[in-house]
């Protein structure tokens, strides 16, 4: 079984129910969720080894935290404890042509107090065959630029693959940071994983003649993009995520996969969203369930972008699918007939 771990923050998410805005009543869900933890669930309900990495405190709200990911069976035994806070985010789910909001509450959270000395990175990656972070990591402050330095470093001298998804949130830091830090961080990474955004964001790549506001992509220009990021960092792989967005509630969804020589696209998928929290999230978990299990790369993006397109159906952070539902997905049936 292949062993992968994962590193970076996980939230306490509060939303209002169903498509209601913030305080049109008096009550909000309370999940958990965050880039990696995600991963590391997903890559646990498809049966692999996943260990995730943070810093919780040792209060009843850390311990929920913990406790959300060993019910899928995540590994969360190198968690270091310590620090004051969870961090928490406020969603308010879109609908129709009414965006998604997300309200950051994160500030002094534990794993952004986070100290080099709080992980060891030699015990950790121990039987390790995969290390995958997200560029939400480092942007939560300098001490975790340099913490996940340490960590790739450590995972390449031991033979660890890499992946990274690029993941720029705005509100967390500056284009300007984002490069400096991901430009330092990317020359470690095998598998870059984008999206329409981030490699403009991060390192001013952009494809060309696409509107994403506008509902139009353009193909050429993203094997462009790819093949600009794998110059640019040597990466084995270059994945990118397609949507087009026609609203919050409605969109297409596809992806590309460049391995140096060869470009595969998915086939594209119309989605009625229900919660695309976590969609790219769940996209990072497919793609490297797929590789790890020897699915060919043109197997491993269809992979990918039908567990996506799945987790884009279901409430939450945490995509609740399994290996044979995105099997069935990804080999054509996506008629949602009831299962009997």
């Amino acid at each position: 079984m292949s062993k992968v771990v994962t590193f970076g923050e996980i939230m306490l998410r509060l939303a209002p129910n169903g498509y209601y805005r913030f305080f049109q009543n008096d009550q909000m869900q309370a999940t958990f969720g965050g880039g990696e933890a995600n991963v590391a669930v997903s890559l646990a309900n498809y049966g692999l080894d996943s260990v995730y990495v943070t810093k919780l405190p040792t209060h009843a709200i850390g311990q929920a935290a913990v406790n959300s990911l060993r019910y899928f069976g995540v590994d969360t035994s190198k968690i270091t404890r310590g620090g004051e806070r969870v961090g928490i985010y406020f969603l308010e789910k879109g609908a129709s042509q009414r965006g998604s909001v997300c309200v950051y509450d994160r500030a002094y959270s534990a794993i952004s107090q986070a100290k080099a000395e709080d992980f060891d990175w030699d015990d950790i990656f121990d039987g390790a065959d995969w290390f995958h972070f997200t560029g939400i990591t480092p942007a939560l402050g300098e001490n975790l630029v340099e913490i996940c330095k340490i960590a790739c470093q450590k995972a390449k001298e031991k033979g660890v693959k890499i992946s990274c998804d690029l993941n720029y949130r705005g509100k967390l830091w500056t284009r300007q940071q984002a490069n400096k830090a991901m430009s330092e961080l990317c020359k470690y990474v095998d598998v870059c994983i984008s999206n329409e955004e981030d490699a403009k964001d991060v390192f001013g790549i952009e494809a060309e003649n696409t509107d994403i506001y506008g509902g139009k992509l353009n193909a050429e220009g993203y094997k462009s993009v790819a093949k600009q990021l794998a110059d640019k960092f040597g990466f084995e792989k270059v994945a990118i995520t397609l949507r087009t967005s026609i609203s919050a509630s409605d969109n297409d969804w596809a992806g590309m996969l460049y391995n140096g020589e060869d470009y595969f696209f998915s086939k594209s998928y119309h989605l009625h969203i229900v919660d695309r929290v976590g969609g790219g999230d769940s996209f990072g978990g497919g793609l490297i369930y797929a590789l790890l299990s020897g699915k060919t790369d043109e197997q491993a993006i269809e992979f990918a972008v039908a567990a996506s397109a799945l987790k884009h159906s279901v409430e939450g952070d945490y995509n609740r699918v399994g290996v044979a539902e995105v099997e069935k997905l990804a080999g054509g049936d996506g008629s949602g007939r009831v299962q009997r």
